[in-house]
Order: C-alpha cells, then sequence, then structure tokens
C-alpha cells in the first residue's frame, strides 16, 4: 500500500471548492495540505468535504492565510500554530498525524517587498518554523512538511530567474532561511524524484504566466529523510491550473509506500 501526500494553496476555499470537490473525486489523495482559505473556520465547508469522504481540520483567518488538513482517515494529534509564545494571530500552520505519519499544512508569509515590513516577519516565522520543527519532529520519524513556502529554493525552479533574483521570493537571504528549515534533515521530495528538471507549481495571473509558462516552484513536500527514501512518485498537477476559476498555484504530489 501506499499513502499519497498532496499540497495546494487554493487561494480561497470558497472560490475553489467545487475544483477541489472534482479534483479529490479524481485522484483519491489519501491526505491534502490546503493553504490560503480566507475563511475562518465557521464558513469552512466541512459539511461538503465529508461528504466527499474527507475529514478536515482547520485554522481558519477571515479574508487571509487560513490552512488546513483532509484526510481520508480522521486526523489526530491536531496541533495549530507555531506553538513559542508569540502573539501572532496570523493562521499558517497546522499538523496532524494521518496513517502514522506527522503532516503540517505551512504557509509561509509572502514577505511583500524587501523594503515592506512584511519581509523581516517572513523571515522571523521562518525562523520560528524552525525551532518548531526542532521542539515538535524527530528526525527518524514519518514526516512532511507541505505547504507554500513563498520560496524557489534555486534558479532551476524560476523561469526567468533574472526577474526574480532580488525579490522577496528568491533572494539569497530567503534561499538561506529555507536552507536552514532544510538542515534539519529535511528532504525536497519532488527534486528527489526530478533533479534537473524546470517544474514550477505557481504562475501569474497577469501578462499570461501559465500560457507562457512563466512561472516560480514554491510550493514544497518536505519530508525526513526515512519517509522521502519511501517516496515513489512526486510531480506538480498543471491541469488544475488550466481553466476557469482555477487557483494561481498548482497542486504538488508526493506518494510513499508504507
Amino acid at each position: 500500500m501506499s499513502i499519497a501526500v498532496v499540497t495546494w494553496n487554493v487561494n480561497s476555499i470558497r472560490a475553489r471548492l467545487d475544483r477541489l470537490l472534482a479534483f479529490l473525486a479524481r485522484h483519491s489523495p489519501d491526505a491534502v495540505c490546503l493553504q490560503e482559505l480566507k475563511v475562518e473556520d465557521a464558513q469552512f465547508p466541512f459539511v461538503e468535504l465529508r461528504a466527499a469522504g474527507y475529514h478536515a481540520v482547520v485554522a481558519g483567518q477571515k479574508t487571509y492565510n487560513g490552512v488546513a488538513i483532509l484526510a481520508k482517515e480522521e486526523p489526530t494529534n491536531v496541533l495549530r500554530g507555531l506553538d513559542d509564545g508569540e502573539d501572532d494571530a496570523q493562521a499558517r500552520l497546522i499538523a496532524a498525524t494521518v496513517r502514522g505519519v506527522r503532516i503540517a499544512s505551512a504557509y509561509f508569509p509572502n514577505g511583500g517587498e524587501p523594503a515592506s515590513p512584511k519581509y523581516p516577519y517572513k523571515l522571523a516565522w521562518m525562523r520560528r518554523l524552525r525551532r518548531w520543527i526542532d521542539r515538535h519532529v524527530d528526525p527518524a520519524s514519518p514526516f512532511v512538511l507541505g505547504g507554500d513556502f513563498n520560496v524557489a529554493p534555486d534558479d532551476l525552479d524560476i523561469k526567468n530567474p533574472e526577474h526574480w533574483r532580488d525579490s522577496v521570493l528568491a533572494n539569497d537571504e530567503v534561499r538561506a532561511a529555507l536552507a536552514e528549515i532544510r538542515a534539519f534533515g529535511l528532504v525536497d521530495v519532488l527534486r528527489k524524484h526530478h533533479p534537473g528538471e524546470a517544474i514550477y507549481s505557481w504562475w501569474d495571473y497577469r501578462m499570461l504566466g501559465f500560457p507562457k509558462n512563466d512561472g516560480l516552484r514554491i510550493d514544497h513536500l518536505d519530508a525526513t529523510p526515512a519517509l522521502a527514501a519511501r517516496s515513489e512518485q512526486a510531480f506538480v498537477d498543471r491541469e488544475e491550473r488550466k481553466g476557469k476559476a482555477a487557483s494561481d498555484h498548482a497542486p504538488v504530489f508526493a506518494v510513499f509506500s508504507e
């Protein structure tokens, strides 16, 4: 048997619900990390997703942010937030256990512009996430961090690297911050299976980003070494970026043997 885990920034669960339900029916993943829900918990479509065969645990937020984990098997040991005592109302992290795998759905801050106050918050949030991982994750256990990381780790992950080199998505500082998180021992599962391939997960709605394939790979599934070693495949579902009412992000899949 295997367990299929997906991460997908849906960019509004209400705007994308029909597509999400169709996606679940078509692919039947075991667990799905969602980001950018843009709803509070009370407005989350628990009933519709349960009818589709999925339990949901949610950390919602009105208008912005919001993360969730969907699973066929009811998630257990749910944690919300970075658990560090900081006064931070942004809903960006939720973790739960599904079929023996610890799964975290994370929505990293975008950071705005380098001169924006949002940028130091992004870097601080990433440092806090690394400390959360240190406290809550056993590197020998099966753990996957899925989400919109808002970081393209390498120029291979960007169609036009020169355009993005100094941006908050691809500058040396944010890449170093992601490298520090991964130094815990996390493996970029998609890159494991596609070491030299230009693959993207986000395309700007503007300037014909998707038709031109002018994209970035900022959505990731990172796993502890023992779990990454069990990965059978990983890919980006570009089909979900096509057509009407599509998110600007495509889902990223990883399949692990049990």
